[in-house]
């Protein structure tokens, strides 16, 4: 099959009849462009995450802007970037051909098919999150910490129903619940494994939203929180000093007992807590090379791959608004979870805990913990909740990959 050659006759006489035949896609590549281009400048003014939406926003405007007609009396198009259900993707390949068209043609197949269609690149990104966490945060108020992180958990079981209620199947439903534990690996993994065929817009809302709650959070801490509860400095407390030891100890025995009982999510479980014993063990090289090269190489093909997969008939299914529908409720919810969560620690300690703290059991590492404290702060610059709420945010990671693998095993 030949391409026709760039800004010939043929490719701009393709480029009319889609506009003319199918003006609602030509309509919908045009806002994706200007959509990708939004991307890029709210990363580069840190409204969202610059390390995904910079080269996500890029990559949805070239793919929308770069279509091929492949045939101009049949007008077949295509990309030269990716193919996300390519008919060898995730089968043996038989000829070497089929590797040369894809290094070819759709250059960032072999990426897909090698790190994204198995999971891969979420453990990855995981290696270099284990590698960030202090899990003393845990070690010094388990029970707390865990209490919080489960009721942040809230978005992860409502939205399971309310998606089978308009529709969507119960695989489906589960991959799309995820987003309420806010965990973008994870919702990857899980999508991947439950509903491949929504896998890029439950990704690509997924990562948009958890690049929102750094601004959408505060509101829901001010609506349900009152300023002089807000403001609630915590007691002085006598924590106990966690030695490295202790967290490896923690680290292999909390791995080993997760993937027994959660033995699908497995390898995220070791992903996540080999960096964490990295950091503990005084591992300088491979330190470096998990939240350096690992975790940043990672993060960068992962906005990439998410950009060029948002191609406009994608993106026109119309479970796509559903899903933004459900992605807003799903991270709503578990938002509210983790506050009512905080105000159950607070009656149950005499009105000594600060409740803003469970917002933080929202796994949204470590966003959800800068949340709370920065609007503890507004209320009460001398407060300090910040050792709590970490501990908290290390949980909902833990819970984020159980509720994932509990859908899985049921449903897969």
């Amino acid at each position: 099959m030949e391409t026709t050659s760039f800004f010939s006759l043929e490719t701009f006489e393709g480029l009319a009849t889609l506009v003319a035949s199918e003006p609602k896609i030509a309509i919908a590549r045009v806002v994706l462009i200007l959509l990708g281009f939004l991307f890029i400048y709210l990363g580069r003014k840190g409204v969202l995450e610059a390390l995904i939406m910079v080269p996500m926003g890029l990559g949805m405007a070239v793919v929308n802007a770069g279509v091929l007609f492949w045939n101009e009396e049949t007008n077949v198009q295509g990309t030269l970037n990716l193919n996300a259900l390519a008919g060898a993707e995730g089968q043996p390949l038989e000829q070497a051909a089929d590797v040369v068209y894809w290094l070819q043609i759709d250059w960032l197949q072999p990426i897909y098919s090698l790190m994204f269609s198995n999971g891969l690149v979420a453990c990855m990104v995981f290696m270099g999150i284990g590698v960030l966490l202090d899990v003393g945060f845990v070690m010094a108020r388990p029970f707390q910490s865990m209490f919080l992180a489960l009721c942040a958990e809230l978005g992860t079981v409502l939205t399971f129903p309310l998606a089978q209620a308009i529709g969507f199947t119960p695989n489906q439903s589960a991959a799309i619940a995820t987003i309420g534990g806010a965990d973008g690996p994870m919702i990857l993994f899980a999508s991947l494994i439950l509903a491949k065929d929504l896998f890029v817009p439950i990704t690509v809302v997924a990562y948009l939203y958890l690049g929102l709650t750094y601004g959408g959070y505060p509101y829901i801490i001010k609506l349900l929180v009152p300023k002089h509860i807000r403001g609630l400095k915590m007691p002085p407390e006598d924590v106990p000093h966690i030695t490295s030891g202790e967290k490896v100890m923690f680290a292999v025995l909390a791995c080993t007992i997760l993937s027994l009982l959660f033995p699908v999510a497995a390898p995220l479980f070791l992903s996540l807590f080999i960096g964490v014993i990295v950091r503990e063990s005084d591992l300088p090289n491979f330190r470096q090379l998990f939240e350096g090269p690992v975790l940043y190489s990672a993060t960068f093909l992962l906005g990439l791959v998410l950009g060029v997969l948002c191609e406009a008939n994608t993106l026109l299914d119309p479970s796509v608004f559903k899903l933004l529908v459900l992605g807003i409720a799903a991270l709503f919810f578990s938002g509210v979870g983790g506050l009512l969560g905080g105000y159950v620690l607070y009656f149950a300690t005499g009105k000594k805990y600060n409740p803003v703290i469970g917002i933080a059991g929202v796994s949204c590492v470590p966003t959800t913990a800068k949340v709370a404290q920065k609007e503890v702060s507004y209320a009460n610059p001398s407060a300090i909740v910040l050792p709590h709420a970490l501990g908290a945010n290390v949980s909902g990671v833990i819970t984020t990959a159980i509720l994932a693998s509990i859908y899985i095993s049921h449903l897969r």
